[in-house]
């Protein structure tokens, strides 16, 4: 496939995805948008009430604090789970690190909280990761350098010599003679260090694009996030710079009704085109597309990066996954885009509006009824003249009568309580649900009030268990195929008030995951009543059977007390309890720790001890060196004897024997 029809194949599915978009769901996510900021319902009525319902952002704004609170009760959001006994330690750096990532690295509540109310609001929640690479440079001098240290500098790539002396070493030679000096070097090197991390940022609805009939990402054949960005940023990813500057000053992106809408409250027009060149937007379209660009008859995914509205491509290449993950808070089956919780309540919204008008124009109009009056008996001046205390002329008593409403009062209120029982149905957001009320714990037992939270709950779990289990467990799938693609060297990192070296490089099995989330307050108050019984099981053996029994460790028993003190809301359980696996070996028995000043009496005395064996064994060491030099000297003086005795004696040979 050449680069002409590959171009005219993604732009085919551009152009077919944003129709679709835009007619499909464009519409709908302004009209949900205008409906959460109480914008007119566009039947109001001159002179009528206008008041609006909020009733879509009270649903979304009383349900966002029970999922943030699920999904931050604890400082694991996710959990990689072993597929076997040699990756236990494996999933557990993995969870930890990943974690780190989302909350550390990048700002994990916000991503949430963002994509959470996308989902609810919007149908459709997107969050994209994508590893980023940063270069920092900096300038070194060296001065004075040998050969051999300036070849170590030369073998290092991320060095480039920017300056460079030769000064020669030594005295200089005389007139005539060769200069054969050694040389050093100055030098002057830029160093570019380059580090990389995970970026998780959240993806606005309207920039997202995918095929029509797509059921999951997974198997989309077509995904695309279609986005502007200046063309400083675009040349400072590497991209060319001419091909950059001639697609920039685009804002038609910007102009969307669906981007204006977002911002009517705080402005009206559409963002300014900056007059600086390297601040001008250009569209950047990253397209995600299974094609079968080599003719192999198999379609592979691609990553494609396209410029301008005319979509010239400048980055084509293989890909490995489809770097999003999505979520809606209502699925629906073989769709990728859901329902929102918005849509539930949107009518109820319309209704309320409807029936509170009708009720303040009722009180309006009893506050000031018309009246009946006898033509030619009453002063028309002073009857149409509505002010405090004013007199109204009549030529007879009973020629002004008021025309008094029907009070509707009476039907307007059971209809609206009728109304707020829908919404509980609907969307399981009650009084019990949100907190305990005064009415609802007349004459009822515990037993009641807990299954009446419970149960008023259920949708608000089904919806949390629904985020954790499509688009959080995507989200951390992608962190970690990031980190173990990309990072190619061990990362220190701070866990517990431990730094813990991280090396992806050593994760070579997937993993299988668990969302880990709290559902309900009452779920966790039942979990800890279970951890005390069991805590208190673990104690009774620990104290009968001793710390080496066949059924509990102490580690298993501080992994209980460390699960209580995260269920009650202490994230870090190491303020309470030490681990046994973090300390050293030598500190692994539970003795009591030993007096100090004892500690420090013992210290000394070991000290005395250490050095009077040292001074014996010196005294020793000296003694043998004084026998063996005195032993050295005697034979020498018998030698010494022999040779004059053989001197005197010519018929006596010595008897010379070597002394070493």
């Amino acid at each position: 496939m050449d680069d002409i029809e590959f171009q005219s194949i993604v732009v085919s599915e551009v152009q077919n995805a944003l129709g679709f978009y835009d007619t499909e769901y464009a519409r709908d996510r302004i009209r949900l948008h205008d409906y959460y900021m109480g914008e007119p319902l566009g039947n109001e009525q001159e002179g009528r009430s206008q008041v609006v319902s909020t009733e879509v952002a009270d649903t979304i704004e009383m349900m966002m604090p029970s999922l943030m609170r699920i999904f931050s009760s604890t400082d694991r959001t996710v959990e990689f789970v072993p597929r076997g006994p040699e990756d236990v330690e494996a999933a557990a750096q993995a969870t930890d690190y990943c974690n780190f990532i989302f909350s550390s690295d990048n700002d994990g509540f916000l991503t949430l909280h963002n994509w959470f109310k996308d989902g609810l609001l919007q149908k459709l929640g997107v969050v994209k990761t994508w590893w980023e690479e940063e270069a920092h440079v900096d300038e070194e001098l060296y001065e004075g350098l040998s050969d051999i240290e300036l070849s170590a500098i030369l073998a290092d790539p991320d060095v480039e010599i920017i300056e460079r002396d030769e000064i020669p070493f030594g005295p200089e030679p005389a007139e005539g003679e060769e200069d054969l000096r050694p040389l050093t070097y100055d030098v002057r090197v830029r160093r570019v260090e380059t580090s990389g991390k995970v970026i998780v940022e959240n993806v606005p609805p309207e920039e997202f694009l995918f095929a029509k009939r797509t059921k999951n990402l997974k198997d989309a054949p077509f995904v695309a996030h279609r986005t502007v960005a200046s063309v400083s940023d675009l040349i400072a990813r590497g991209y060319d710079e001419d091909d950059v500057v001639k697609h920039a000053g685009y804002n038609e992106l910007e102009e969307l009704e669906e981007r204006q809408s977002r911002f009517d409250d705080l402005e009206s027009n559409a963002e300014f085109d900056r007059a600086d060149p390297a601040m001008q937007n250009v569209l950047v379209t990253e397209v995600y597309i299974k094609a079968d660009y080599d003719d192999d008859g198999i379609a592979e995914l691609r990553r494609v990066v396209c410029l301008g509205d005319a979509y010239e491509i400048v980055e084509n290449e293989l890909f490995d996954h489809i770097p999003f993950a999505t979520l809606s808070p209502i699925m629906m089956p073989h769709r990728l885009v859901g329902r929102s919780v918005a849509e539930l309540v949107e009518d109820l919204q319309v209704i309320k509006s409807t029936l509170m008008r009708q009720y303040l124009d009722n009180l309006y109009a009893a506050n000031n009824s018309r009246v009946v009056a006898v033509e030619g008996q009453v002063n028309l001046d002073d009857l149409l003249t509505n002010r405090p205390g004013g007199v109204v002329r009549a030529r007879a008593p009973g020629m002004v009568q008021p025309l008094a409403p029907a009070p509707i009062g009476q039907q307007t209120f059971p209809m609206l309580e009728y109304l707020d029982q829908v919404r509980e149905q609907r969307t399981g957001l009650s009084r019990a649900s949100m907190g305990l009320d005064a009415d609802a714990l007349q004459s009822t037992t515990a037993t009641a009030v807990a299954a009446t939270v419970s149960a008023a709950q259920g949708k608000i779990e089904m919806i949390a268990r629904v985020f954790a289990e499509t688009g959080v467990k995507t989200l951390f799938k992608n962190i970690l195929h990031l980190v173990t693609k990309h990072q190619n060297q061990p990362r220190i990192i701070r866990l517990r008030n431990q730094f813990v070296p991280m090396d992806p490089r050593a994760w070579v099995n997937g993993f299988d995951m668990s969302v880990n989330v709290g559902l309900g307050t009452g779920d966790t108050n039942e979990k800890i009543a279970v951890l005390a019984q069991i805590a208190a099981k673990q104690e009774q053996i620990l104290m009968q059977l001793g710390p080496q029994n066949p059924l509990v460790t102490i580690e298993q028993y501080r992994n209980t007390l460390a699960k209580i003190a995260e269920h009650s809301g202490f994230k870090d359980a190491g303020q309470f309890f030490l681990d046994p696996a973090m300390q050293p070996p030598m500190q692994m028995s539970q003795q009591p720790q030993a007096d100090p000043e004892m500690m420090k009496l013992e210290a000394e005395i070991a000290l005395k001890r250490e050095r009077m064996v040292a001074e014996l064994e010196l005294k020793r060491e000296e003694m043998l060196a004084e026998f063996e030099l005195k032993r050295q000297e005697l034979a020498m003086e018998a030698q010494l004897k022999g040779v004059e005795l053989a001197a005197k004696n010519p018929m006596v040979q010595p008897n010379i024997r070597s002394v070493v």
